[in-house]
């Protein structure tokens, strides 16, 4: 017996077996990639974090580029040397540190006021020299905005790296330029022992960032609200670290 196609019963009962059909093939392939998407963003991690404390791959002034997949894991063991967990004023080693969402972690706290949250650092050796790699997050203008800043012992900035999820092109978006992360080099999140933060700033007026003492740097054309998330996001949460800092000291 033929199929009457054009009954309203026959659409509905397609469109549900389609439905079926392409949901069970897209939910294979996503579990399918699901140890490669995980892999992917450890890479992610470890090329930022490695970014913040200068080891990378960049060549022009302008280069914004990263140790590639085939060989991070490898350059990340080599140049970071201890990773720590700070919760509630203990201190522990954890070598995937850097897989804690900190985002989470916020989200934690939040919602139970005694809960203290576990702050990832990640402690590295570059050109002799011991680095501390802090991870940031916080809100820009649309979404959300991140990154990591590398430190010496006495909290001054030795490189960053941000990034963000919806700020918008040629404004906000130009927090991962290269000319908005080097200014931070060379400022302190300190103001003699007192701890000041980083400010971006709108009447700083030092262009080539050459006065790394005042807590500040130039702010980004047409972002304000941008900016004054990074300055939010560095405030907040680098100053939860700095009793750790002060045990170095």
């Amino acid at each position: 017996m033929a199929i009457n196609t054009d009954k309203n019963s026959y659409t509905v009962i397609f469109a549900i077996i389609m439905v079926i059909v392409v949901g069970s093939i897209l939910a294979g392939f996503a579990n399918g990639l699901k140890p490669t998407i995980k892999a992917n963003e450890r890479y992610e991690k470890q090329q930022n974090i490695l970014y913040a404390m200068g080891v990378n791959e960049n060549e022009g002034a302008n280069d914004v580029a990263f140790i590639p997949t085939d060989r991070v894991e490898d350059t990340f063991k080599e140049y970071i040397t201890r990773q720590l967990v700070i919760q509630g004023g203990e201190v522990t080693e954890d070598d995937e540190a850097y897989l804690i969402d900190i985002d989470k972690e916020k989200t934690k706290a939040k919602k139970d006021d005694s809960y203290e949250r576990r702050l990832p650092l990640f402690i590295g050796e570059m050109e002799g020299k011991e680095v501390y790699v802090i991870p940031v997050r916080g809100k820009g203008l649309w979404d959300a905005i991140w990154g990591y800043v590398a430190v010496d012992k006495g909290m001054t900035v030795q490189g960053v790296y941000f990034d963000h999820k919806g700020e918008t092109p040629g404004l906000g978006a130009e927090i991962k330029q290269r000319y908005f992360m080097d200014d931070f080099t060379g400022e302190s999140f300190l103001d003699g022992e007192a701890f000041e933060g980083i400010d971006v700033a709108k009447g700083n007026n030092d262009p080539k960032n050459t006065d790394t003492s005042d807590n500040e740097v130039d702010a980004l054309a047409g972002a304000t609200i941008t900016g004054d998330g990074v300055s939010a996001m560095l405030r907040q949460d680098i100053r939860m670290y700095v009793p750790y800092f002060k045990s170095l000291n």
